[in-house]
């Protein structure tokens, strides 16, 4: 596969994903400059996957947006391989280009996440960063898939939206496709053994957020 290409795959209408392609196809141009003032822990959670037993070398980001977090794994696990994936065009050729420009080789895969890769090698390492709490429904769809994506072993790390004691901020968050209601702690639990979790008050307590770093349990 040419990890220079955005590989397009059939993405039909399905679950919320016209929506979400609409919403982004406006805010690929404002990501960057806004969402570090409320999208917080992501750079804290690529340091804290470098407490990892082995490095990754086999890597999927899920969401992988505009493509920060793939170049802040290019440079924390510079052997990986990478792949990234995620539901809009207009944030992929944003990601493309930033990996170009630091002559970083990853592949972009432009589709939705609901069934298994199936991949080869399968990975080590699978990341998701603030997507999670945007995939209503298909949020199960998109973590079942990650663990048959999974090697024997290996490890989920989740950043993402925990939840908030005003339902006015709940509300509002919807209507950017948002969920929070503390639904996807209980799952990695259930499934994945914890190495790291970290839930943290955002703007004196107005919502929580959380780090996650588990490894695959045993089937």
């Amino acid at each position: 596969m040419n990890t220079n290409d955005v590989v397009q795959v059939n993405v039909p209408a399905h679950h919320n994903t016209a929506a979400l392609t609409r919403y982004y196809r406006w805010h690929a141009r404002l990501y960057d400059a806004t969402r570090w003032s409320f999208l917080f822990g992501r750079t804290a959670l690529i340091r804290s996957i470098a407490e990892l037993p082995r490095p990754p070398r086999n890597i999927l980001d899920i969401g992988c947006g505009t493509g920060d977090n793939l170049l802040r794994l290019a440079r924390q696990f510079p052997e990986a391989t990478l792949t990234g994936l995620d539901l809009s065009a207009d944030m992929l050729t944003r990601a493309r280009h930033k990996l170009d420009q630091c002559r970083i080789p990853a592949t972009l895969l432009h589709q939705r996440y609901d069934y298994p890769l199936r991949l080869k090698p399968v990975f080590d390492l699978i990341v998701f960063s603030y997507c999670l709490s945007m995939i209503n429904p298909g949020w199960l769809q998109a973590l079942e898939s990650a663990l048959r994506d999974l090697q024997p072993g290996g490890w989920l790390a989740v950043v993402d939206f925990h939840g908030t004691r005003f339902p006015a901020f709940q509300r509002w968050m919807a209507i950017n496709h948002v969920r929070m209601d503390g639904h996807l702690l209980p799952w990695l639990h259930t499934h994945c053994q914890p190495l790291l979790e970290t839930p943290s008050a955002a703007y004196g307590g107005l919502w929580r957020y959380f780090q996650f770093i588990g490894q695959k349990r045993g089937e």
